[in-house]
């Protein structure tokens, strides 16, 4: 029976560099990321709800990231559970940082190596565990990784292009990953693959550093070329129309459109209005509750904004904060705390003052 592997990784080099590593085997892949803290067990219930279903032969994979005692606990007797009720999953968790020491003693899923980084533990564990077509960068690619992960300077050649590697990993903020997790995820994998064809190069480091701003450009662009800003921003524009469906609102019979902390508002918002004409207003939450509202001459976002949060600004653009709000790390959840205000609001809330014209 073929496997189906959910990859749960961290969101740096190291983390993302696994999920390059595992492209490279046969199976069914669903990929998923996390930064420490909350958003890891976040990440595990969804993993747990999308294979709740699924009877065939699963394994849920981590990499780079260590679970304390409470989550390793928790996450083990959730497994057990399902596959008690015919299930068929196995769990294994990859990791090198020492403070999963607890957990790693305790589970035998828990495999830990503080000696090498979570790429090259994952590289050699597929090479053994699972079938994987080597491309002939990679082990080169997984030394490069595991010097500027463990910081082996003394690697210099590895230490520097890795550095590098780094960048293409931190300095990629385009894609809002709350928003768009695949395609912010196949943005960073991406730059890193591109990375791999540069390794044997003379001067590879800045040669690299040198290729970083066309890499992007390259994997925004479409037809015609432009700034890095007009790309991304045609790009982002038309990712939020194929996610129209799930991300409408309704306030007193207008239509909005909300999005979690992508940002730079007055650019992207507008962009969409004028592409969706049939929306009246977008409003963006930042991760802390700040929003941002924008109209096209269709409605007041000052007055919604006023109504909302008791913020304010002009009839096109707008603002406020949420009280209360809390971060969460999947839009679902963003949409029911705002579908909430907004419920509270409709029925005590007056005309908005600025309407559209028919």
């Amino acid at each position: 029976m073929q496997e189906t592997i959910h990859h749960l990784s961290h969101i740096d080099l190291d983390g993302y560099s696994c999920q390059l590593i595992m492209r490279y085997t046969p199976y069914k892949i669903f990929n998923y990321n996390a930064n420490y803290g909350a958003e890891v067990k976040e990440r595990l219930n969804e993993i747990l709800e999308n294979i709740k279903h699924d009877k065939g032969k699963i394994v849920i994979l981590i990499t780079d990231l260590n679970l304390s005692n409470d989550e390793s606990k928790w996450l083990n007797n959730e497994v057990i559970k399902l596959n008690n009720h015919s299930h068929n999953i196995k769990l294994t968790l990859l990791d090198h940082h020492g403070s999963g020491e607890e957990s790693a003693n305790k589970y035998e899923w828990y495999y830990l190596d503080v000696s090498r980084s979570a790429t090259k533990i994952t590289y050699d564990y597929a090479k053994e565990h699972f079938n994987i077509n080597e491309p002939s960068w990679m082990r080169k690619y997984v030394d490069i990784v595991n010097a500027v992960d463990l910081w082996k300077q003394e690697e210099y050649a590895n230490f520097e292009y890795g550095k590098v590697c780094m960048r293409l990993v931190t300095e990629t903020r385009e894609l809002n990953r709350v928003m768009f997790n695949h395609e912010d995820r196949e943005y960073k994998l991406s730059l890193l693959h591109e990375a791999t064809k540069l390794i044997d190069e003379d001067d590879a480091p800045i040669l690299l550093d040198e290729k970083i701003h066309s890499l992007k450009k390259t994997f925004f662009k479409k037809e015609n070329n432009d700034t890095l800003d007009n790309l991304a921003t045609r790009f982002i524009v038309e990712l939020l129309g194929t996610k129209r469906n799930e991300m409408t609102i309704y306030y007193k019979g207008y239509r909005g459109f909300l999005s979690y902390g992508v940002g730079n508002t007055s650019i992207i918002g507008n962009g969409f209005l004028v592409a969706y004409p049939e929306y009246d207003f977008i409003v963006d939450v930042s991760f802390r509750g700040a929003m941002s509202l924008r109209a096209n001459n269709q409605v007041s976002v000052s007055q919604i904004s006023k109504e909302w949060t008791n913020g304010g600004g002009h009839p096109n653009a707008a603002g406020g904060r949420i009280v209360g709000f809390k971060e969460q790390f999947r839009y679902d959840k963003v949409k029911i705390q705002i579908e909430k205000i907004i419920n509270d609001k409709e029925s005590v809330a007056g005309d908005l003052e600025y309407k559209r014209e028919d």
